[in-house]
C-alpha cells in the first residue's frame, strides 16, 4: 500500500488554507513539509511557528523534513508543533545517531534522508533506528525539478538492505513525482511518494491523487 505525502512547497500560501482542504478531501496519506535554513540548503521556507499553524486546519499526519543545519537543536519544537514524522539528513550533522534517538524519545517516527550524492551504504548501521529513510531524487533546496534517474538504482539497493534485514521500513522519495514515473519507481521499491507541483498545480487533484494510486496498484 502506498502513501501519497504532497509537498506544502508547492501550495498556493495566499489560500494556504483551501489548499490544505483540497488535499485533505482528496484522502492523502501524509503532508510532507520541507523546512529549509538558507545554509543547508540554498532557499529559506519556515519554521515551527508556521507549522503550529498548519495543525489548526487540519489532522493530516505531518511529514516534517528537516533540511538544516544540526537539527537535533530544534527536534523538540518541531514535535510541539504537531509533527508526526521528522525526517532528519545524514548529511546535516555530525550526530545523526543522537539526532534520531531524540526524535523517538517523544514517540514519533523518524526518518533519515540521503541526498542524492550520499551512499545507502552510509546507513546501514542506524537503519534499525529509523521508521523511514527518503531518497532525494533531485537536490535538495528547490520544488519543480528533474526527477534523477540515477537514483532508481539507489532505491533498488536500500529495498536489497532493508528485506536481507527483515525491516519494516518506508522508502520515501521525494523529488519529480509524476504520472509518467510513479509507477516504475514503485516497481524499484519506494512506497511513499512526495509530489508537489504534480498535485498543488493539478487541474483535479482528486483524480490525480487516485490516478497515481491506480498507476502502483499491482
Amino acid at each position: 500500500m502506498i502513501k501519497i505525502s504532497p509537498s506544502i512547497l508547492s501550495a498556493d500560501f495566499g489560500n494556504i488554507k483551501e489548499d490544505i482542504k483540497r488535499v485533505e478531501d482528496a484522502g492523502v496519506d501524509l503532508l510532507h513539509i520541507d523546512v529549509m535554513d538558507g545554509s543547508f540548503v540554498p532557499n529559506i521556507t519556515f519554521g515551527q511557528v508556521v507549522i503550529k499553524d498548519f495543525r489548526k486546519i487540519t489532522d493530516i499526519p505531518f511529514d516534517v523534513h528537516l533540511m538544516i543545519d544540526n537539527p537535533e537543536r530544534y527536534i523538540d519544537d518541531f514535535v510541539k508543533a504537531g509533527a508526526n514524522i521528522i525526517t532528519v539528513h545524514y548529511e546535516s550533522t555530525p550526530h545523526v545517531h543522537r539526532a534520531l534517538q531524540l526524535i523517538k524519545s517523544h514517540g514519533i517516527k523518524a526518518g533519515i534522508a540521503l541526498n542524492p550524492a550520499t551512499p545507502v551504504e552510509s546507513v546501514k548501521h542506524i537503519l534499525d533506528m529509523v521508521d523511514m529513510v527518503l531518497i532525494m531524487t533531485v537536490n535538495p533546496g528547490f520544488g519543480g525539478q528533474k526527477f534523477i534517474e540515477a537514483m532508481k538504482d539507489k532505491i533498488k539497493q536500500l529495498k536489497f538492505m532493508i528485506d536481507e534485514r527483515s525491516l519494516d521500513i518506508d522508502i520515501q522519495v521525494d523529488g519529480g513525482i509524476k504520472e509518467e514515473n510513479i509507477a516504475e519507481v514503485y516497481e524499484c521499491g519506494a512506497n511513499v511518494f512526495v509530489a508537489g507541483s504534480a498535485v498543488f498545480n493539478s487541474d483535479d487533484i482528486n483524480k490525480t491523487i487516485n490516478k497515481f494510486r491506480e498507476l502502483t496498484d499491482f
